[in-house]
C-alpha cells in the first residue's frame, strides 16, 4: 500500500510504503471500544476516601443507657445515622485498574491507524521544520496541509521549537511515534505523520 508524501507547502514530493499488516486492517468496533473502555478506566483517578464508623472521631462509651429513656437504642455515636458519623460503603481510594496486553494494545493502535486512514485522515510529510518557534509559522503549516480540528504531529524525537510554537494552538498536540496509542488516534480529526516518525512507528510492528 502506497501513499502521497507531502512537504509543508502542501506539494507532493514522493510516495511512502505502508504496511498492509497495519494499515490494511480491517478495523473493528467492539475490539477498539473495548480497548477505549479499558484505556479511559485506566486514565480514572482514585484519590477520594470516606471514613468509616471505626476511622471517625468519638464514640467509645455508650450515648445513654439502653432503656427507659424515650430515645432509640444507640451503642455509639459513630453509628452512619448520626450526624458526623461513619459513611457506610463510601470511596475508599483503591486504584482499579483493568490489564491490557501489549499485543492487544498495538493490534488496537494497527487498526486505528488503518481507520484513519481509510477515512483520509493521515497526512504524511518529509519533516515539520519552522525557522522560528512562532505560532503562525505552525497554524499557516497546518492551514496548508488541510487540518481543521483535532490534529496531532507524529514526530520521531522532541522537537521543543515545535512544541513551543504549537502549544498555544487550540486542539493540536504532539506526540511521539512510540507513544502514539489507538485512543488518541481514534479521538483525532488529522493526523500529520512524518515520513521519519512513520519509518519508526512502522518498527513497532517488525
Amino acid at each position: 500500500m502506497e501513499a502521497q508524501l507531502l512537504n509543508t507547502k502542501g506539494e507532493k514530493v514522493g510516495k511512502v510504503d505502508l504496511k498492509d499488516a497495519v494499515f490494511g486492517l480491517k478495523p473493528s468496533k467492539e475490539f477498539l471500544h473495548e480497548y477505549v473502555t479499558i484505556y479511559l478506566a485506566n486514565q480514572r483517578q482514585y484519590d477520594t476516601k470516606v471514613k468509616t464508623r471505626t476511622e471517625v472521631s468519638g464514640g467509645g462509651r455508650k450515648p445513654w443507657k439502653q432503656k427507659h429513656t424515650g430515645n432509640a437504642r444507640a451503642g455509639s455515636n459513630r453509628s452512619p445515622l448520626w450526624r458526623k458519623g461513619g459513611i457506610v460503603h463510601g470511596p475508599k481510594n483503591v486504584e482499579r485498574s483493568l490489564g491490557l496486553p501489549r499485543q492487544k494494545a498495538r493490534l488496537a493502535l494497527a487498526q486505528a491507524l488503518a481507520a484513519r486512514q481509510a477515512d483520509s485522515g493521515l497526512v504524511f510529510v518529509d519533516e515539520i521544520k519552522i525557522s522560528e518557534a512562532k505560532t503562525k509559522n505552525v497554524a499557516t503549516i497546518l492551514k496548508t496541509l488541510g487540518c481543521a480540528g483535532r490534529t496531532i504531529l507524529v514526530l520521531d524525537q522532541p522537537n521543543p521549537k515545535l512544541t513551543l510554537a504549537a502549544r498555544n494552538i487550540p486542539n493540536v498536540e504532539i506526540q511521539l511515534a512510540g507513544d502514539l496509542n489507538a485512543y488518541t488516534v481514534l479521538r483525532a480529526k488529522k493526523i500529520v505523520v512524518t515520513q521519519p516518525a512513520l519509518e519508526k512507528l512502522g518498527a513497532r510492528w517488525n
